[in-house]
């Protein structure tokens, strides 16, 4: 399955074909996506105590994966996925303009980089209490 959560989508079928949302949820072994704004549903809720009101809550439903593409961040268009290697591992890239879609890849360096720098060391800072017990002994 090529889409993954948080993914920015486009529906291109069924009644709501033509709208954009982010992918709330995901179920590979199904096939299916949920989409925020798409395919809204409406569920009724009985007042369980005295004092609650009974409510019709809408809420997204499901729908197929083939049914959305993957909307590219950098070109803002509707593409086929397609997937190289890079830096080692395996990512989703836009055919069109090549961008990276895999937004925890984009972010991050190569790990050669990473181990060049090394983190800064920590200092504690007791020159505030050396002066104190300094002072202390003076007197």
């Amino acid at each position: 399955m090529n889409v993954k959560l948080n993914d920015n989508v486009l529906v291109i079928t069924g009644k709501d074909a033509g709208k954009q949302g982010r992918v709330i949820a995901t179920s590979p072994k199904n096939g299916k996506v949920v989409v925020e704004g798409v395919n809204i549903q409406h569920k009724a809720q009985k007042a369980r105590r005295a004092n609650e009101v009974s409510k019709i809550n809408e809420q997204p439903g499901a729908i197929d994966v083939s049914n959305v593409m993957v909307v590219c961040d950098a070109c803002k268009k509707p593409v086929r996925v397609k997937h190289s290697v890079e830096g080692g591992k395996k990512v989703r890239v836009c055919p069109k303009c090549g961008a990276v879609l895999d937004k925890a890849y984009a972010g991050k360096k190569s790990a050669k980089a990473a181990e060049k720098e090394a983190p800064k060391k920590r200092t504690r800072k007791r020159a505030a209490k050396k002066t104190e017990e300094a002072e202390g002994s003076a007197e």
